[in-house]
């Protein structure tokens, strides 16, 4: 069976893990957790990078530090996973869910606004596939309104708009080191930081309430509980791992590229023949080949066509259940206008092996299994 997923390993993140072993340093914001912040900030020209333990605490982060409250309003799309949601729910805002472009499957620029009420707090754009949505339109509504943007670009490290890094476009942005991602350390994120005024709030917060981040850096001769806060760091271990995968960065990236070059070039005659659509990448966009998607024609088509690939050899998979119908989206959320394409769209869509190393012969397979189902 090629699988899905396979987590990326170079063969040097051993020996960083066993390093920050014996320097006796493996609680967060050692040494290694250092270096990933110092590459992040250079990487993409944020204010201040912070590792997190996942971008699902990243998020919470950024709705905590725009203190957002109950009744505020939040206008994301219903096509993301829970964590964009559930990190404005803990806060008790309300989610207003707006519809999705067919075409790169990001939330609809042009449908923002008309959801934008007096109780709007924040806009939270995310970056499906690592393609970026229509940020200087999102910018445009947010300054019009005086409203705060948190980009959930948890799948888009390395991925830009206009030359921009995602993620350094809002007030804040939110990464993913998941084993799933790009670059991962088993679990793990970072939070963004635009504003060099919001650093330090930023680190009281991720330092349980504590000043101890001025204290390490020698500002202060001792530390103290100064506001409320909760333990976001996690171990220099993981980040020892994922060290080794950010000085390949541009090695991954490309091994990434290529192979998601080699299936949209592959399936380009199904698509002419009316059997299948392939990804949209916007001329603006630089993308990250986060994952390789197909649509089918419709749900029926899409589960046939799993379980035929599964049959095959070849494990696919599908995403994401809209929020907006789950039961917790039920009671935490609306949706504003008409879902013309977010249901349509996710009934048709999925994904097909990739991750960094996929052997070319693999992914023939991969070709010829998805091309066997409609050509039989």
């Amino acid at each position: 069976m090629i699988p899905f997923n396979i987590p990326p390993f170079l063969g040097t993140e051993t020996a960083y893990i066993k390093e920050a072993i014996n320097n006796h340093k493996i609680c967060g914001d050692g040494p290694f957790t250092k270096r990933c912040h110092q590459w992040l900030e250079e990487k993409t020209g944020t204010a201040k990078a912070l590792l997190t333990t996942s971008c699902t605490h990243s998020l919470e982060m950024a709705a905590l530090l725009l203190d957002i409250r109950p009744g505020d309003e939040v206008i994301l799309p219903s096509f993301t996973f829970c964590s964009t949601a559930d990190a404005f729910v803990l806060r008790g805002a309300k989610l207003v869910f707006v519809d999705i472009r067919p075409d790169t499957m990001n939330i609809d620029e042009t449908k923002i606004e008309d959801a934008v009420t007096p109780k709007t707090k924040a806009i939270v754009p995310v970056h499906y596939a690592g393609v970026a949505c229509e940020m200087d339109a999102i910018m445009a509504i947010a300054r019009r309104h005086d409203l705060r943007v948190v980009e959930d670009a948890a799948q888009a490290v390395m991925s830009e708009y206009k030359g921009q890094a995602l993620g350094t476009i809002g007030d804040y942005g939110c990464y993913s080191f998941h084993e799933t991602k790009n670059y991962s350390m088993g679990e793990g994120g970072a939070l963004l930081i635009k504003d060099p005024a919001k650093i330090e709030d930023a680190e009281i917060l991720r330092e349980k309430g504590t000043n101890r981040s001025v204290f390490l850096r020698g500002q202060i001769d001792k530390y103290t509980w100064v506001n409320h806060g909760s333990s976001y760091l996690p171990s220099d271990m993981n980040a020892a791992y994922l060290w080794a995968q950010l000085q390949e960065a541009d090695k991954i990236n490309g091994n990434r590229l290529a192979s998601w070059q080699k299936y949209y070039n592959a399936f380009e005659a199904l698509e002419k023949e009316g059997f299948v659509q392939r990804p949209v990448i916007p001329a603006e966009c630089k993308q990250n080949a986060h994952m390789f998607y197909l649509k089918a024609k419709d749900l029926e088509e899409r589960t046939a066509l799993i379980a035929f690939l599964r049959e095959n050899g070849v494990q696919a998979v599908f995403h994401y259940i809209p929020l907006h119908s789950a039961p917790a989206g039920l009671r935490f959320g609306r949706f504003h206008g008409e879902d013309v394409y977010t249901t349509r769209e996710a009934d048709r869509l999925l994904r097909l092996p990739m991750y960094y190393d996929l052997r070319s012969e693999d992914a023939d397979k991969v070709i010829d299994a998805v091309t066997g189902f409609y050509k039989g």
